[in-house]
């Protein structure tokens, strides 16, 4: 037969195959050799597939280790980007099966009459007549500039950075609820601080007024003390209202109505997660986010390849056979019918359609190249900033307690010396003032440096406890 012999086209066809795609390798970024802030750590290279971990169990509090817990589960923003994910995933395996032959099975019974004045009128042509079909076709692209290929490898890159960015809006939630609750307990401790000031300064009140009674202290020193008093029990109500948003924001981010949320107030207080040197350099491009640009990058550069290949023929392999009869004899060998050949479809003019679909994947990927190189940096600039915040704070939370004692013992002098007559009620004042401020300052910076702990544990890509023994890259295969 002749026919079947186009089937030789075939493999001259598949080792003509290329690749139109530029070679592609990861970008490399100019980094310090280690950080600024912190001469320990040293710059590591990329470990984005090792796992993250449940680091917010380094701060000690159960209760913050059972609200995370609920965010992997109930969080719907967790939850978009899952089904984003999935969506991707789905997209690789529609990509794919392009390697393989589309085959589908038609069948068709139906009863026909002719127009009785149709032009020109057969004598032996029927008024009425059936056409009854059983057919099987199949095509299959033949690919040989590489567009199937480049169209596959695109979607994988595609699920995998959508894969990274599903950890990255895991890892950001978990930091966030981390900072809020940070935040609460922050808000409670104050909260205890005023309500011991208020029991404190009810006292002293009683105390003005007995020696007012007595004749032994000024009216003024009455009025002192009531808005020492007032001042305290309204910096207290003060705080009621951003903990119940903190509380709301809570219930959110684990997936319940903030209505039906209640945090019992805590005075205790997370402990700070000590950062040891070595370890957190290792970690850094284990951040998500950077995996995510990276692999964006990989899958606009096989774009390009997609789009070159749309300057080429495409070559289509087209089979069919069934039967066909005006009734229903389909078994019939002379009813059988098949039809086997190549096809090509050649671009002529597009009024430069194919080359702006070029230009435009080209920029595409000098856009996800600036998104990766600037994902690095700010990832670098992250991690000092932190750095920087935490070795001050750290210094600023000493000399802050330190300032706290010495601003109650001044005030415990002054209202004993007040108390034996040798001081007025304003440097009672001045010093209860003194001491409350430097009591606050204490209690905020502490939940400063946890907040800004949160913040660096977010900028290494998870948990710094987590030891890195050998580079995983999940995309190479």
């Amino acid at each position: 037969m002749r026919y079947p012999r186009v089937l030789t086209v075939i493999p001259a066809l598949c080792l003509a195959a290329c690749e139109l795609a530029p070679p592609y390798e990861r970008l490399a970024m100019e980094i310090p050799a280690k950080f600024k802030e912190s001469s320990d750590w040293q710059m590591a290279h990329p470990a984005d597939g090792e796992p993250h971990g449940d680091w917010w169990r380094r701060f000690g509090d159960k209760t913050l280790d059972a609200l995370e817990q609920k965010v992997d589960f109930a969080n719907q923003d967790l939850a978009a980007a899952l089904a984003i994910y999935d969506q991707a995933r789905a997209y690789v395996v529609k990509a794919q099966a392009a390697f393989y032959p589309l085959v589908q099975h038609d069948e068709q019974v139906s009863a026909n009459k002719q127009s009785a004045h149709r032009e020109p009128r057969g004598a032996s042509e029927p008024n009425y007549y059936g056409i009854n079909l059983l057919d099987l076709q199949a095509s299959y692209e033949i690919d040989v500039w590489g567009r199937v290929r480049d169209t596959v490898a695109s979607a994988e890159a595609q699920a995998q950075a959508s894969a990274a960015t599903l950890e990255s809006v895991r890892l950001n939630l978990h930091a966030e609820l981390a900072r809020d609750y940070v935040n609460l307990r922050g808000l409670d401790r104050e909260a205890k601080l005023l309500s011991d000031t208020v029991v404190a300064y009810k006292a002293a009140l009683a105390l003005t007024r007995e020696r007012l009674t007595g004749q032994i202290a000024a009216p003024v020193d009455v009025a002192r003390a009531e808005f020492q008093l007032d001042s305290a029990q309204a910096q207290l109500a003060d705080i009621a209202g951003p903990r119940a948003l903190l509380e709301h924001a809570i219930a959110t981010l684990t997936g319940e109505p903030a209505s039906g949320v209640s945090i019992p107030p805590s005075t205790k207080t997370p402990k700070t997660p000590v950062f040891p040197p070595g370890i957190p350099s290792a970690l850094l491009e284990r951040r998500p986010d950077i995996a995510s640009a990276e692999r964006q990058t990989a899958a606009a550069n096989e774009a390009i390849g997609v789009a070159r290949a749309a300057f080429f023929p495409r070559f289509t392999l087209n089979m069919a056979g069934g039967t066909q009869d005006t009734w229903f004899n389909f078994f019939s060998l002379s009813n059988s019918f098949w039809a086997v050949g190549p096809a090509v479809s050649l671009p002529i003019f597009d009024a430069g359609l194919r080359m702006a679909e070029l230009t435009s994947t080209e920029a595409a990927y000098r856009e996800t190249v600036a998104d990766y190189r600037e994902a690095v940096l700010r990832a670098i600039q992250e991690t000092e900033d932190a750095l920087a915040l935490l070795r001050s704070q750290k210094v600023e939370a000493r000399n802050t307690d330190s300032a706290a004692i010495a601003a109650q013992k001044a005030s415990d002098l002054s209202f004993i010396l007040y108390r034996d007559g040798a001081a007025n009620y304003l440097d009672v004042v001045t010093a209860q003032t003194a001491a409350l401020d430097a009591k606050r300052a204490a209690l905020q910076i502490e939940t400063r440096r946890l907040q800004t702990s949160v913040a660096l544990i977010l900028a290494l890509g998870g948990d710094f406890s987590v030891q890195v023994a050998n580079e995983i890259d999940p995309h190479k295969e």
